[in-house]
């Protein structure tokens, strides 16, 4: 069972650590994603080259690896080994091998991880995110409130005591990665979405 779970642990963070938002705006001749914007490899800043395309579909591409990478592990190991195959798939994205350990914030991947094992959460944290993103158009805003939101949709779902801890560790990570922001948006001087930074 240990070797089963360090597995998946190793395969969801190899999977996770792909970095999509790099590779497809070099392939699509935009240069390095890392020198627009926020520097970010997510897809909120590689709508800021203008490729809104591109940016979706990196969007799909970071929620569907962490996505994959639960649904293989539990496939082949159980719910256990899923859930850390998508943690670990999470935290590829935020700190890829690849790339010097500096990757993206994990909001695509955490809704990809909540959607392959907590879909009734992925539903109501998505639909905050939402309404923070088409009211205020702030991307960072909806996130944050998004992650706030999962584990207490998840306690009110009575998911269970590990889910609720799931999305505890989840939220914690994407507060933290969002230091920056959270500065921005105090200061008034976070870019709305499709705004250049």
């Amino acid at each position: 069972m240990p070797i089963t779970f360090a597995l998946a642990t190793l395969g969801g963070y190899l999977l996770g650590s792909i970095p999509f938002g790099l590779l497809l705006t070099r392939a699509a001749g935009l240069g390095d994603i890392r020198n627009v914007g926020s520097g970010n490899i997510g897809a909120t800043n590689v709508l800021r080259t203008g490729r809104k395309d591109i940016a979706f579909a990196t969007l799909i591409l970071d929620a569907g690896k962490a996505a994959a990478a639960l649904l293989i592990a539990k496939y082949f190991a159980g719910p256990e080994a899923g859930f850390l195959a998508g943690g670990a798939a999470f935290l590829g994205h935020c700190f890829p091998v690849w790339l010097n350990f500096k990757g993206g914030k994990g909001v695509a991947t955490f809704f990809g991880v909540l959607f392959a094992g907590l879909w009734p959460v992925a539903l109501i944290a998505g639909a905050a995110w939402l309404l923070i993103a088409f009211t205020l158009r702030y991307s960072s805003l909806g996130s944050l409130t998004a992650a706030a939101i999962a584990p207490v949709a998840a306690a009110l779902l009575n998911q269970g005591v590990w889910a609720i801890g799931f999305c505890v560790v989840l939220a914690v990570l994407i507060v933290w990665r969002h230091q920056a922001n959270i500065a921005r948006l105090l200061n008034g001087e976070e870019p709305k979405i499709g705004q250049k930074k």
